[in-house]
């Protein structure tokens, strides 16, 4: 076996970032944190293998650990637990060697088997939702023991108390297939003894102890002393505040009495013109692709110059900058600019009406045609963006009709019955770019995201031999030639991919631009300096 410490060529730059922690600051230990939860008027679970919410994970993650976790600054997982990995030539076997002075919340040693008891309560949720299951269904054996047909989970071996050796059935980058936030290692002594109620008093291994809950108000974190990272974390506490509403927490925001707070689009224009608050802003693009998908049953769409033509008619940079506040990056292809198989060379559609019309003629389609487009009342991707397309399609005789449906509906006509002319959606788009671009691979049925139906040849043998594939930057080759096919035979409008953002306060250090999810951020080396109401005196 080989030592497999780099495994991932580093990421595309960030589009934007303005960093959250001063040159030549020094970290400073002590004081409070606090910040928001925005996603809902409260949390569901700390459990984090029992909800599939972003809302409770943005807080569990700092009370569990699992075998990866997320790296901001390196855009990728990177080990967690283990100080290291080992992976054998068959692509499929991986040794972990763990940390010896780990310990969970309760005092209690950390040891192999609380990783394979883990996975077992995961592959067998016992009625619960488990959405951890799609990431452990690939370590051999994990599926015959889900459904009761064997007594252990065959990949999962316990060499001795700190060493683990996994197998997985296929070759696949095993750091994105294992860092999910869903499988958080845990004490088994504290599950079964408290049953239901662990989700509400959270027993973990992370920098962070649960301390209290506020139903629909707030949740307090406070400092892990044993937390085995030297001099981690920083803060004694983190209050969560559950605050749905922008305008609540722009006020809180401005008061100061919230350290740090996410910006939407209402707020985004006045805090980018406030001369101070624009000084500690981070904007980063998440992994997600706003984009109109076109059905190929329907006639005009079958025609790919038909489809390059909406691509070139409709102005998405005045749309952005008009409808979404500027709150969106410009699409180029469906990969983000964040993901590591983001093709710098590539050159967006952009607006050429000249061009679309052309295109319209030798399609046949010179006369235009009109056609429904469903979406939900979502402002960045919904109905409104496809009431702003109306007049850029009139100029290539296009009528498109937008019809607004519920999102439990979109996703049965979009997912389950494939029943659609066109529809706009917002599609995960990261952060694997490998198994980001097999939701267009012709072996995709359209109910497991291949809305489009999208089919080419030379696109599946690209993705097929970036998956035979070892060495990480021939991978990356590969992806970014299959994603300007797939750009070129535009199956999609590419709209925009979202652009995350977050304020601080200028006491505020360590907050990071994370891609997947500028809500999960890591507190393990967050800090507050002296000018904070919250700093801890000296």
């Amino acid at each position: 076996m080989r030592k497999w410490m780099v495994w991932m060529v580093v990421c595309t730059a960030f589009l934007a970032f303005s960093p959250s922690v001063s040159i030549g600051a020094e970290p400073r230990s002590g004081g409070a944190l606090n910040f928001m939860a925005p996603y809902g008027g409260d949390v569901m679970t700390l459990d984090s293998q029992r909800t599939n919410r972003v809302q409770d994970y943005l807080i569990a993650m700092n009370i569990h650990r699992a075998l990866f976790k997320w790296d901001a600054e390196k855009n990728r997982p990177v080990l967690d637990l283990a100080e290291s990995m080992e992976a054998a030539d068959d692509g499929v076997t991986y040794t972990f060697t763990f940390y010896d002075n780990i310990k969970f919340h309760n005092g209690r040693p950390f040891t192999v088997d609380d990783v394979i008891w883990s996975y077992e309560r995961i592959m067998r949720p016992e009625g619960e939702i488990s959405p951890g299951m799609r990431w452990i269904g690939n370590i051999k054996g994990a599926d015959a023991f889900g459904k009761g047909e064997a007594d252990s989970i065959e990949g999962l071996r316990k060499i001795d108390d700190l060493t683990l050796r996994i197998t997985l059935k296929d070759p696949v980058n095993i750091a994105y297939a294992l860092y999910d936030s869903s499988l958080p290692i845990l004490p088994k002594e504290e599950v079964e003894k408290m049953g239901r109620e662990f989700g509400n008093h959270p027993v973990g291994l992370g920098p962070f102890k649960f301390d209290s809950w506020t139903k629909g108000s707030e949740v307090v974190l406070v400092k892990n002393p044993d937390y085995f990272e030297k001099g981690r974390p920083y803060l004694d506490k983190v209050v969560y505040r559950i605050m749905p509403e922008g305008a609540a927490r722009d006020l809180a925001f401005r008061a100061k009495d919230l350290d740090a707070t996410i910006v939407g689009s209402t707020q985004y224009p006045g805090y980018k013109n406030d001369p101070e608050i624009s000084k500690n802003m981070i904007e980063v693009a998440e992994m997600f692709t706003r984009l109109m998908g076109f059905h190929p049953d329907y006639e005009p769409f079958s025609n790919k110059k038909v489809r390059q033509a909406i691509n070139y008619a409709i102005n998405d940079k005045l749309i952005i900058e008009k409808l979404l506040k500027e709150k969106a990056f410009n699409a180029v292809g469906f990969l983000p600019t964040t993901s590591p198989a983001f093709d710098e060379t590539a050159e967006p559609y952009g607006y050429d009406p000249e061009k679309a019309k052309q295109l319209m003629k030798e399609a046949g389609y010179e006369d235009g045609f009109e056609f429904e487009a469903i979406g939900t009342t979502n402002e960045a991707w919904g109905t409104p963006v496809l009431e702003a397309l109306i007049p850029f399609l009139r100029e290539i005789n296009v009528t498109i009709k937008p019809v607004q449906v519920e999102g439990a509906l979109l996703g049965e006509r979009v997912d389950e019955k494939n029943d659609f002319q066109a529809f706009i959606w917002s599609y995960e788009s990261g952060p694997d770019p490998l198994a980001a671009l097999k939701r267009w691979h012709s072996g995709t049925p359209a109910n497991a995201g291949n809305s489009v139906v999208y089919s080419n040849p030379e696109y599946d043998k690209l993705l097929d031999q970036a998956a035979r594939t070892r060495d990480e930057a021939e991978k990356m080759e590969l992806l970014k030639k299959a994603d300007r096919i797939f750009q070129d035979d535009a199956p999609i409008w590419f709209f925009n991919y979202n652009k995350a953002i977050m304020a601080h306060q200028p006491w505020v250090h360590g907050l990071q631009p994370v891609a997947v999810e500028m809500m999960y951020q890591d507190m393990t080396n967050v800090w507050v300096d002296e000018t904070s109401p919250r700093a801890k005196k000296k």
